[in-house]
């Protein structure tokens, strides 16, 4: 099974990612965590991504706040799909990662998750590798039906608590 490679523009920012590793784990997805910035670290971060496929990534989430140049600088290094994680930071509430995030031009797409929305990230990272592996994709369903019980459940109690006829 391929990897997913995790990148943070600071450590700052793992508080947050940590939701992606948690899920990965849970799913037994192998990852990396590195820390580079799209503009402290330049090289090792466009070396991560140009080296990614051969060293047996298939996906890679960025998480990175403020500018959030991060994720938009690896997918133009590499053709494997690149998540990014906008990061909700003191300044914008980060609507400014938001928008550094998802607005990426013609031609370098990065798909991208809600502020802080680690676990989505993960999820999305395990579906795209869940595209080949069966036993991966079984694990997607039977978590997706365990969801859909649980809220079933929360209804019926509702439903019982406020049944007036």
């Amino acid at each position: 099974m391929k990897k997913v490679g995790i990148i943070m523009g600071s450590d700052s920012d793992l508080p947050v990612v940590e939701k992606a590793i948690a899920a990965l784990e849970k799913y037994g997805v192998e990852y990396e965590v590195h820390v580079y910035s799209a503009h402290r670290t330049p090289v090792e971060a466009k070396s991560f991504a140009t080296n990614a496929r051969a060293n047996g990534f298939g996906v890679i989430i960025a998480a990175a706040g403020k500018a959030a140049h991060l994720a938009g600088a690896l997918a133009a290094s590499t053709t494997l799909p690149v998540i990014g994680i906008p990061i909700k930071s003191s300044t914008l509430d980060g609507l400014d990662a938001l928008l550094s995030t998802v607005q990426m031009p013609g031609g370098i797409p990065v798909a991208t998750v809600a502020i802080d929305g680690a676990e989505n990230a993960a999820l999305l990272a395990i579906q795209m590798l869940a595209i080949t592996d069966a036993d991966l994709a079984k694990k997607l369903d039977d978590a997706r039906e365990e969801m859909a019980k649980k809220v079933l459940e929360k209804d019926a109690a509702v439903a019982a608590k406020f049944h007036h006829a």
